[in-house]
């Protein structure tokens, strides 16, 4: 998706935000009843959590998703935390535009890395296991390396996509450039290995973290290069935050690997753990993309 320069009109964005809102947290505050208190609340921090286009969930899903990490952050934070599942790119990145979110946790990396180069964002973690792309091969390819692709027919998502990007970046640092190439694009990553094992082409790329690259490898078919790795589902804060603010919340998500509670969310977002010494790399993301 290329940026768009124009600024969404704020009203209009807090509106469909607020919308979101009310959707995402009104029957968890039904359900808590909300005794009466003559002390006016706190203004929820928005946080907003994306999975991209292949993410298969709705906004009550994702609410109950992340509402463990939305805890405890409110905990360390003395203050309420709201889950706003955003499924639209456009929207998440004007949402940074305007520092309408106060934390955003999202894939793919590309758009946090946004918020950092072009909206102030602030680094604070980005997941464990980081992201590949894995060229793919069936089993009984007679391609044995990198070295052997130049001349041959490709398969991968969407032009624009991140994981397109990503593999194009890994090809062209080992000297093929894909616009001298045969390439097939699709919609969706699980369309690929379809293609491959029907013949459609020979070598296709999957991010390392897709349920298609799962399933590929599960077959028994092959990958052929895994590419350098890149920062996976990184978490960034508005700048309206405070350094103390962000140590805290860096503080919670390397907690999550030190009790049982805090590892099963981890393993509802295919993940073992958030670090927070990527932030050289994930701001160099951008640049190796070539976006």
């Amino acid at each position: 998706m290329s940026r768009r320069h124009g600024r969404l009109d704020r009203a209009n964005l807090a509106a469909w935000l607020l919308t979101a809102c009310v959707l995402l947290s009104g029957a968890a505050h039904a359900q808590e009843g909300g005794s009466a208190s003559s002390a006016q609340p706190l203004q929820p921090l928005k946080m907003a959590v994306s999975e991209g286009t292949s993410g298969g969930i709705d906004a009550e899903t994702a609410r109950k998703k992340y509402r463990p990490l939305a805890d405890r952050l409110s905990a360390a934070l003395d203050r309420p935390v709201e889950v706003l599942f955003v499924r639209e790119f456009s929207l998440l990145e004007r949402g940074m535009q305007e520092q309408f979110f106060d934390l955003v946790i999202a894939r793919p990396s590309d758009y946090p890395a946004r918020g950092l180069r072009d909206y102030g964002y602030r680094y604070v973690a980005t997941s464990e296991p980081e992201g590949h792309c894995l060229l793919v091969v069936p089993d009984g390819s007679p391609l044995q390396g990198i070295a052997d692709l130049k001349g041959r027919s490709f398969i991968l998502p969407e032009e624009v996509a991140y994981m397109t990007r990503f593999c194009r970046a890994e090809l062209r640092d080992h000297g093929i450039d894909l616009a001298y190439e045969n390439v097939h694009y699709v919609r969706e990553q699980g369309a690929i290995p379809f293609a491959l094992e029907n013949g459609i082409a020979e070598v296709g790329g999957l991010a390392s973290y897709s349920g298609a690259a799962r399933q590929w490898q599960a077959k028994g078919h092959r990958v052929l290069h895994e590419s350098v790795a890149q920062p996976y589902m990184p978490v960034v804060a508005s700048p309206v935050l405070s350094v103390q603010q962000v140590t805290r919340i860096q503080a919670v998500l390397a907690g999550l690997q030190q009790d049982e509670a805090g590892q099963q969310f981890l393993k509802t977002l295919n993940i073992t753990g958030f670090t927070a010494r990527t932030e050289d790399r994930l701001r160099a993301l951008l640049q190796w993309l070539g976006v």
